[in-house]
């Protein structure tokens, strides 16, 4: 039988769409699958804000990690997940993400104050403290308001105040609209997290079910990653009164690594390792980075 011309396009067509499908189940599946050991381990206490989940594990001198947007518990564990043989890991939840609840007219300062509240719940009177991404406004809010709480602050690739006061108040989007914050468009632009974030396609894994994530994810967009230039005035960090550690890479697509140097430079007990390569998720640094952390550690404790 001949195949004319439009049903041989119709066929490839159908092959193409076949494969993206088979793709998108098997990633999703993977990601989900993923997750749900995360869950397995996390637990919820009861905030003045709502609901925060966690996942506690380790021994050792404890990390209070904040996690970047599209996070969760899960991808606050993955920071020092490998090191909970010799510190102990505590990993929330931030506002409207995985288990935690999104209050009314949610602040930085609110998150900051819930996740003092977890350290009561826990018996810490100390704590250090590490944030990635859009977690460094949170964590840099931490250390300022209590520094009592607080042996030490980690800032791996995080976002920074500009070096002077901005004339007007951040507009725009700063993080993905709510309208692709769903598990298949995500997975549909992967292809392009390298060209525009410099990372992998396979972080899809890490950032699906999207659903859990979705209202923490438009707050960081809306609010947190604004906060830095609408509330300017609360991010003097030469404030700061505790010893700061620096991590960041030149080749960050998504945290300014001018800002981050001209930090390292003014903030009083500061630190800092500056990569050449390795991008937002600084690929390739790990031992480094592992060696750097446990001299900040050894110093400080």
């Amino acid at each position: 039988m001949k195949i004319t011309k439009k049903k041989m396009i119709f066929l490839i067509l159908g092959i193409i769409v076949f494969a993206l499908a088979i793709d998108f189940i098997a990633v999703r599946k993977i990601a989900t699958d993923r997750f749900a050991v995360y869950e397995t381990k996390a637990k919820t206490m009861n905030s003045s804000y709502g609901k925060i989940s966690f996942i506690d594990e380790g021994e050792g001198e404890p990390f209070l990690v904040f996690h970047g947007i599209t996070g969760g518990y899960d991808q606050g564990f993955d920071v020092l997940s490998g090191r909970t043989g010799d510190y102990r890991v505590i990993a929330p939840s931030r506002f409207g993400y995985p288990g935690s609840d999104m209050p009314k007219d949610a602040t930085v300062d609110m998150q900051v104050e819930a996740f003092a509240e977890l350290l009561d719940t826990l018996a810490i009177e100390k704590i250090f403290v590490v944030a990635t991404s859009a977690g460094g406004a949170v964590a840099q809010r931490f250390a300022l308001m209590h520094s009592e709480r607080c042996k030490g602050l980690v800032l791996y690739c995080s976002g920074y105040p500009a070096s002077e006061k901005p004339t007007k108040p951040a507009e725009g989007m700063t993080g993905p609209p709510e309208a692709i914050c769903n598990d298949f468009a995500m997975w549909l632009i992967s292809p392009l997290f390298k060209p525009i974030m410099g990372m992998d396609r396979s972080v899809i894994k890490q950032i699906i079910p999207m659903k859990e994530r979705r209202a923490g994810i438009v707050f960081d967009g809306d609010v947190v990653n604004k906060d830095h230039t609408n509330n300017y005035d609360n991010y003097d960090l030469r404030n700061i009164k505790v010893p700061v550690l620096i991590i960041h890479s030149e080749d960050d697509k998504l945290a300014e690594p001018e800002k981050a140097k001209y930090w390292s430079n003014e903030i009083p007990a500061c630190s800092s390792v500056f990569f050449s390569g390795g991008g937002h998720l600084m690929t390739g640094n790990s031992e480094d980075i592992n060696n750097v952390v446990d001299e900040f550690v050894e110093k400080n404790k």
